[in-house]
């Protein structure tokens, strides 16, 4: 197992709108300390896809890192998501985000235009040279249309400041192999894969569900680290309904809607999306209540 590079705990964190959607910084400073100090992560995403980086502009992106960085300071790592299917868009929020203060940054594989794997390769690498932090590639082929392939993750760990991934592919021989043969720190991109990624090599998870889950994630990871691996299973099982149920509508949609019910309203997510379908939000709020978090 590879050294965790941000610790072993990451949420990909929400970010709070007002009621009339522009962004909320109090609400973002007081949720990220939450995060940080209540549910135990190491680190937080800021403007992940989580955070509805599509529909948040530059300068919001700068505003949101910054308020965050001055809330938690030193208490938890933070890595900003830069990635876009335009390369020159992302070199640019890659130094803005390092200007901005971020300890990282978390490259997207570009959407939409589906290119071929060498160009995939040359736009991870642009983005990388582009500043001197370490970057995370986000693999998630169901939102991207394309995976990042097992001989493009091998080259790209070659560069210095490739350091980790984000794994939401679900194929766990390709990623056992990239494991084997590279330094790659491998973060769960999907909180339900999160123990069985731990078990071939991966150092931890960036969660969606962690948002309520964080501290019950924390004490599977440490159980399976100790190591205690029927207290991580037995952990793992208790978890499963929320671990999966957060993502049965968007999960940003979800989170939003939990954090609600909890008392910590951050509004309601920017167009094409809005708020969780009322029957969904429920069945998962419901979960919460019921689950020993």
């Amino acid at each position: 197992m590879s050294e965790p590079i941000f610790g072993r705990m990451l949420t990909a964190m929400v970010t709070p709108f007002d009621d009339d959607r522009g962004l909320d910084l109090d609400r973002a400073r007081a949720l990220a300390a939450h995060l940080v100090d209540d549910m135990g992560n190491d680190g937080l995403i800021v403007s992940g896809t989580t955070g509805e980086s599509p529909t948040t502009s530059a300068q919001e992106k700068f505003d949101l890192l910054s308020a965050v960085k001055a809330e938690v300071g030193d208490r938890a790592r933070l890595v900003a998501g830069v990635g876009t299917n335009d390369t020159a868009m992302s070199i640019e929020l890659a130094r803005q985000a390092e200007q901005a203060g971020a300890d990282g940054l978390l490259a997207v594989t570009p959407y939409y235009s589906l290119p071929p794997q060498d160009m995939i390769v040359d736009h991870f690498a642009a983005i990388a040279d582009a500043t001197s932090l370490p970057v995370v590639l986000y693999d998630i082929p169901h939102r991207t249309g394309r995976p990042i392939e097992t001989d493009s993750l091998i080259e790209l760990a070659r560069h210095p400041n490739i350091r980790a991934v984000k794994d939401a592919k679900k194929d766990l021989d390709a990623s056992s192999r990239v494991m084997a043969e590279t330094d790659l720190s491998y973060y769960s991109g999907d909180d339900a894969i999160t123990l069985p990624l731990m078990s071939i090599g991966a150092v931890g998870v960036v969660g969606t569900s962690t948002h309520f889950t964080g501290r019950r994630v924390r004490e599977m990871i440490d159980a399976f680290c100790r190591p205690d691996p029927a207290e991580a299973l037995r952990l793992h099982r208790m978890l499963l309904p929320v671990l999966t149920g957060v993502f049965a509508t968007q999960g940003c949609m979800m989170v939003k809607a939990g954090l609600a019910h909890q008392g910590l309203d951050v509004g309601a997510c920017r167009p094409p999306l809005g708020s969780a379908p009322a029957d969904l939000a429920r069945t998962f709020c419901d979960l919460l209540d019921r689950t020993d978090l």
